[in-house]
């Protein structure tokens, strides 16, 4: 049997539990709060009604970059990551972006390359992680609305 699965796109201050328990345990809850949370859209996917993951999406124009994608330790590897990236970039399209990126940790890069996305050469270590910055465009047409079915 599978899960109850919907995302919904929920307010900043939900997205803060579920980013510290899965990426920053070991660090004060503030840190997981970013300055322009306000300024952001925010999903959250839930399953069987309970907040599970989370991701943060921030543009400047058409270009966006999505922030802090988070699963739950006990609900990472059932697929849940994959359909908040499904998610965001369907947003994308329908907002009409020609670029999503993110900073992305050297460890889970493999999972980014599924959707699309390609590495740069930025890269920096912050808190403990190595980090790339990794993009995707989207292409003229890419956006239209055969792309989304009822």
């Amino acid at each position: 049997m599978t899960a109850l699965i919907q995302i919904e796109q929920i307010f900043p201050s939900l997205t803060w539990r579920i980013r510290h328990e899965a990426m920053y345990p070991d660090m004060p809850f503030d840190s997981v709060k970013l300055k322009d949370d306000f300024d952001g859209v925010h999903f959250g996917l839930y399953a069987e009604h309970k907040l599970t993951g989370v991701v943060s999406l921030f543009s400047q124009g058409d270009v966006y970059q999505f922030r802090k994608l988070a699963v739950l330790p006990e609900a990472q590897k059932l697929g849940y990551g994959t359909k908040l990236m499904e998610y965001i970039i369907d947003f994308c399209k329908i907002q009409k972006a020609t670029e999503l990126w993110c900073n992305a940790r050297v460890n889970a890069k493999e999972f980014y390359f599924k959707f699309g996305f390609r590495e740069t050469q930025d890269t920096f270590f912050k808190d403990g992680y190595h980090f790339v910055v990794m993009d995707r465009e989207f292409k003229i047409g890419e956006q239209n609305d055969s792309d989304f079915k009822d």
